[in-house]
């Protein structure tokens, strides 16, 4: 999930941008939207409802996934003119609180950046569990699943990035509180930790 703030008023919800409307599809109203969101099959329900920055509502009368992108029909676009015009739209919901989030051990990317990524007991590395490899700079969208980036110092000062798979086997904890996540990395995935600075 991409997070996006909807401005600095602290009684006012935090936004997420859910997608970017592009082209019509076909002639009755349906759009392609790009996804911002890894839960696109709730975000795009029947009956859910999404606005622009502006506060302008769409609600889903139904979607479905095509390849890499969804098709979307919302209410009171009824034609292929109707669709163009919203073409480059971006469309927002309310972020769910952090309560809800904890109990679905679930984070927003900005959650993660800034953690210390270290290695889990037992890594397939064969290094001691706790060894630091670097530092989370930034969450990417990926075809499959989210992608950590993460930045690490060689020992001659130069800055490493590595691109980490954001899936159980590789990422088996997130430590919010403590400001860490573990890593169980494949051979190859990051620098050589021993050689880090």
């Amino acid at each position: 999930m991409n997070e996006h703030n909807s401005n600095d008023d602290p009684q006012q919800r935090e936004l997420l941008r859910v997608c970017r409307i592009g082209r019509a599809q076909g002639l009755k109203g349906e759009v392609n939207v790009m996804a911002f969101t890894d839960e696109a099959e709730r975000r795009f329900a029947p009956g859910s409802v999404l606005s622009t920055e502006d506060g302008r509502e769409f609600t889903v009368i139904r979607s479905r996934s095509f390849k890499l992108r969804w098709i979307v029909l919302f209410k009171g676009v009824e034609d292929r003119n109707a669709a163009e015009a919203l073409n480059g739209l971006e469309l927002f919901c309310e972020a769910d609180d952090a309560e809800t989030m904890a109990d679905e051990d679930a984070w927003y990317p900005s959650d993660l950046i800034g953690l210390q990524a270290r290695l889990v007991d037992g890594n397939a590395l064969g290094l001691p569990e706790g060894t630091s490899v670097g530092t989370v700079s930034d969450v990417l969208e990926g075809a499959a699943q989210s992608i950590l980036e993460i930045t690490s110092q060689s020992a001659d000062g130069d800055a490493l990035t590595s691109l980490v798979p954001f899936v159980d086997e590789i990422v088996p904890e997130v430590f919010l509180d403590e400001g860490y996540l573990t890593l169980d990395p494949p051979g190859g995935l990051i620098p050589d930790p021993q050689a880090l600075g």
